[in-house]
């Protein structure tokens, strides 16, 4: 057999140029995303080989010693260089040249692709549980406005048409559920993320390391993943975060959207707090709801990053590609939904509501159609679609001549009923007061989720019992987290001077 004459080996020359700018260069902008997760999962690494022996206790003491400095220090002033490739060779170079050729035992049993894999996980499993606090702040704000508009009436309205009669605590709690599903699925997420690669390997593991579980919990992560192949080169869970992400930011930028519209001169039923606006340098009599721009244009931004990160993603198994991108993509997307997040918080904590104006939204109208039509159902014992022939032909002709929905009469329904069926309905001296008062059209919806007071006051503290357990598992998390890298540099700090002394 002829023999291959394919080069084979690690190269000998350095990086290209090109390589470094568009590809290195990139890689090191991410840096400061991986830099704290790559000292922990260092510092655990070390801890796993020392305690199995296959580190000598002289060379685990200078790499702790090295590695408890490089933690205290910030990312700024690590020497990343894209000269010398990814963040993981810069940190290679430097501790070689503190500490020669010891530094080359971190490589034991472990790729350099698997402490970033480590350190993407410790990132962004802190930025899932600030994320949550946002959102509990955004749902804990958006349920104490609601509280404070029980009973503030208001014209629902569908593709910005007149709807029903409802309120604006019933329209507003609208935003509070899908947004607190959202941070119920972030959890779910963090769960997912907070799982440990360590270990695996490239793609079968190591002979080093028989038991994973060791750096897992060092880290602070639930579990180990199991599949060793899987658990170096998984994505999916990193697309069901940047979705998650995209979804909460649809649902502000829902309401953004309708609070810019309703902060219009032409609606003016809200009006923001000076500090969400901006003025116009051109016209001094505008104020611009800036605020809601950010929102709206961060809700783009992130379904872009989620739309690139699946197209990178549909690449072969175990490639670099899907997640080099990853390192700053996902940390990217999180940090933007946090800051805008944090921004609708404080737009919905502060603004006001033009209750007088959103009422008279419902004196011109004809909001109490839908209840008109199930009203005539009820006492005529007509199917609905011809009360709605009826209701639709009575609308159409008072609003020809200027009467508003809640000043239609029963003889007006009997000469429609005439025209659409031939015969009247019998209402020309009926009370059409249930059906036309705002407020008692609102008073009938006491089904669970009604506009109701007493529903809405009840879906007003469930949403805060909700927000306070998002914050509490929150909290439990993050309390889990802090306890484990506590423990972790206390021990690699007690076994660096419990060595240190033995050499003495």
């Amino acid at each position: 057999m002829t023999p291959s004459t394919r080069r084979s080996g690690p190269p000998q020359s350095g990086p290209a140029p090109e390589l470094i700018d568009s590809g290195f260069a990139l890689e090191n902008a991410d840096a400061p995303f991986l830099h704290e997760g790559l000292n922990l999962a260092d510092i655990a690494h070390v801890m796993d080989l020392l305690r199995r022996g296959i580190v000598p206790a002289p060379a685990a003491r200078d790499l702790l010693r090295l590695l408890l400095e490089v933690q205290q220090m910030a990312v700024e002033d690590f020497p990343y260089d894209p000269e010398f490739g990814e963040p993981y060779n810069s940190r290679e170079r430097f501790f070689v040249g503190r500490i020669g050729k010891e530094a080359g035992w971190l490589h034991a049993g472990r790729p350099r692709r698997e402490a970033a894999r480590i350190a993407l996980r410790i990132h962004v499993r802190e930025q899932l549980l600030e994320l949550v606090d946002e959102m509990v702040r955004f749902a804990r704000d958006t349920t104490a406005l609601a509280a404070r508009h029980v009973e503030t009436l208001m014209p629902d309205q569908t593709y910005l048409q007149q709807a029903q009669p409802s309120t604006f605590a019933h329209y507003v709690l609208s935003f509070a559920y899908p947004a607190m599903r959202d941070a119920r699925r972030l959890l779910d997420e963090f769960d997912d993320i907070n799982r440990s690669p360590a270990g695996a390997g490239c793609v079968n593991g190591t002979r080093l390391l028989d038991d994973r579980s060791f750096v897992a919990t060092a880290l602070g992560f639930d579990e180990v993943i199991e599949h060793t192949r899987d658990a170096m080169w998984q994505i999916d869970g990193l697309i069901h975060v940047l979705a998650t992400a995209s979804s909460l930011m649809s649902t502000q930028s829902k309401l953004a959207e309708d609070l810019e519209i309703w902060s219009s001169s032409e609606f003016d039923f809200v009006d923001l707090a000076d500090a969400y606006t901006r003025s116009s340098v051109l016209m001094p009599q505008k104020r611009n709801p800036y605020s809601l721009s950010i929102v709206r244009g961060a809700s783009g931004v992130l379904i872009g990053r989620l739309t690139g990160f699946l197209a990178v993603a549909k690449s072969p198994s175990a490639r670099s590609d899907n997640l080099i991108f990853a390192y700053g993509e996902v940390p990217r997307a999180l940090d933007l939904a946090i800051r805008v997040t944090r921004l609708m918080a404080g737009v919905m904590r502060t603004l006001e509501v033009n209750v007088e104006r959103m009422a008279r939204g419902l004196d011109d109208g004809y909001t109490q159609a839908t209840d008109l039509s199930e009203f005539i159902v009820q006492h005529c014992r007509v199917d609905y679609r011809t009360a709605y022939d009826v209701v639709g032909r009575t609308v159409r002709e008072a609003s020809r001549v200027g009467v508003p929905g809640r000043l239609i009469t029963g003889e007006m329904l009997d000469d429609a009923a005439v025209a659409e069926t031939g015969k009247p309905l019998g209402l020309a001296s009926a009370d059409l007061s249930s059906a036309l008062d705002p407020w008692v059209i609102i008073g009938s919806r006491k089904a669970t989720g009604g506009a109701a007071p007493d529903a809405v006051r009840s879906m007003i503290r469930k949403c805060e019992q909700s927000a306070d357990d998002l914050a509490d598992a929150v909290d439990h998390r993050r309390q889990g987290l802090v306890r484990a890298e506590e423990r972790l540099l206390e021990q690699a700090r007690r076994t660096a001077d419990a060595v240190e002394d033995r050499d003495d």
